[in-house]
């Protein structure tokens, strides 16, 4: 897809989705927030939103159709861990975002990522920590059980 392909395509999507547990453990959609241009890339602004949410990503494009291969691998690691409720933001939404993000965190590249308000890296970090078990850890502290714990528990019991 090209650059302004991918941009026009990204506007036309949501700033922000939330994905969330409905009665009885079912997924529900997403709800659709805008992450608001106002002050969006303010110091301020990305702090309470780095800290509104256990899990939160930026990421170019949304879970459902993300923008590029490592936001894709983003959004696929925490599927596999079964992580469904978390704050995504699309900075290719809002260029205040984007930028603000890269300051923010002073970290170059998108997509990122937060656990519990603290940063904890890109894509290459999050598969890092995926590979050798530590994301399971990070979870666990943030109340969150991995999925991959309950495969784990049934591939034993066979």
């Amino acid at each position: 897809m090209s650059g302004s392909l991918g941009r026009a395509a990204a506007t036309a999507a949501s700033a922000l989705l939330r994905w969330g547990r409905g009665a009885g453990g079912g997924l529900r959609g997403p709800g659709v927030r805008a992450a608001g241009s106002g002050g969006s890339g303010s110091s301020e602004h990305l702090d309470a939103l780095v800290k509104k949410d256990k899990v939160v990503v930026f990421l170019k494009g949304t879970p459902e159709q993300p923008q590029c291969g490592f936001s894709n691998a983003v959004v696929q690691i925490l599927r596999l861990h079964g992580v469904r409720d978390y704050a995504a933001y699309n900075v290719l939404d809002d260029p205040q975002l984007r930028q603000g993000i890269k300051d923010y965190s002073n970290w170059p590249t998108i997509p990122q990522v937060y656990l519990n308000g603290e940063f904890v890296g890109g894509c290459d970090i999050l598969l890092q920590m995926h590979q050798n078990g530590d994301l399971v850890e990070e979870l666990k502290k943030l109340g969150i059980r991995s999925a991959l714990l309950d495969e784990t528990k049934d591939q034993d019991s066979k």
